[in-house]
């Protein structure tokens, strides 16, 4: 808090003392002396609004005797209503630093739980340079439905970026969920639709095991995690890749960006059981010097002030520079600028992969 602040309240103390002092004795300024500890309580804590307002009242008791009347009842009134007042604001001044140091617990306990449930990407894998990057919609939670990670196989890098439907505790819960899942079956699972399989039984069975209300059953079908799960060779410049019900990932190539859009895309994980698809892997080009880009649809859904969703490819294609880290930089000030008050409307992930070799 600076000084420049402080003295906003004391000005404002010492000019409507003045004031009051010179004005005519029928004239009684007193009661805007109430604004000095009620502004203090908006920036400071108790112990300075209780000292602003101690001020205020002694203020209030000299103009009093100054003017001769200190035991009337006006002045009486004025200066019992000011501690009360003072009093008050101190009080909710006491509650806001009492709010404030939770949430900061709060935010503490996300960036650690985020740590643990959603680990960062390591920036080389095999022949692959990885960038990563998270974005909560609410400053408060660091951590929400959306998740990514990566795997080392005999053969490459597998890799899965998703986005759960829904918000709050339940989202992380169901996230961690499918991060667990990926993370144990990954290197023992050979083939992409039997890992894709092994992910839709956990998130199924996890659905099925839930204590949902009876008045909540109907909303048991509308819990899915929509989810991109790659492999990429360590030496064929190709990658394959299920899509289940999650936005094509972008290719950059040289100047051009080209969305890597699946002929058979699989239903979200936990749907499938009510659909029973044929899930089939597709490959696609991924050469030397080729950046792949993964991302969730907070992305695309942030919106400008005139409602314009987020272009993404659009903005890709102007991005003059090379490496994955960088690219991330850019789409985070870019997504920002754009979005609405620098707010995002959903959480938002975003994962580069650049192949070096």
């Amino acid at each position: 808090m600076g000084k420049a602040v402080l003295a906003v309240p004391l000005a404002m103390i010492a000019l409507v003392t003045v004031v009051d002092v010179l004005a005519p004795s029928d004239v009684h300024l007193g009661p805007f002396l109430v604004a000095a500890p009620a502004i203090t309580a908006s920036f400071a804590g108790p112990w300075i609004t209780a000292v602003i307002g101690a001020v205020a009242v002694l203020a209030q008791a000299a103009t009093a005797m100054v003017r001769g009347s200190v035991t009337d009842l006006n002045h009486t009134f004025q200066i019992s209503a000011l501690v009360l007042i003072s009093v008050i604001v101190t009080l909710f001044a006491h509650l806001r630093e009492v709010h404030e140091k939770e949430m900061i617990q709060l935010r503490s306990v996300a960036e650690t739980a985020q740590q643990v449930v959603l680990r960062p990407l390591r920036e080389r894998i095999g022949s692959l340079r990885i960038a990563s990057m998270y974005l909560s919609a609410v400053a408060e939670a660091q951590i929400g439905g959306d998740l990514y990670a990566a795997a080392r196989t005999a053969q490459g890098t597998r890799l899965i970026i998703g986005d759960v439907r829904g918000k709050g505790l339940e989202a992380v819960g169901e996230a961690a969920l499918v991060l667990g899942a990926f993370r144990a079956a990954a290197r023992l699972v050979g083939e992409l639709p039997a890992l894709v399989a092994y992910l839709e039984g956990a998130v199924a069975s996890d659905l099925d095991d839930a204590d949902i209300p009876a008045k909540e059953i109907g909303d048991r079908n509308e819990r899915f995690v929509t989810a991109a799960v790659l492999d990429i060779p360590d030496h064929e410049p190709e990658l394959h890749i299920i899509s289940c019900g999650h936005p094509p990932p972008l290719m950059i190539r040289g100047h051009h960006v080209l969305p890597l859009e699946v002929e058979l895309p699989a239903p979200p994980l936990g749907l499938a059981e009510l659909l029973h698809p044929d899930v089939a892997t597709e490959t696609f080009a991924f050469s030397p010097g080729d950046t792949l880009l993964l991302y969730t649809d907070g992305v695309l859904e942030a919106r400008d002030e005139s409602g314009a969703f987020y272009p993404l490819q659009e903005r890709i294609a102007t991005f003059p520079g090379a490496g994955p880290h960088d690219l991330l930089r850019h789409l985070h000030s870019d997504l920002l600028a754009h979005a609405a008050g620098g707010v995002l409307g959903d959480d938002a992930a975003m994962v580069a992969i650049q192949r070096v070799q």
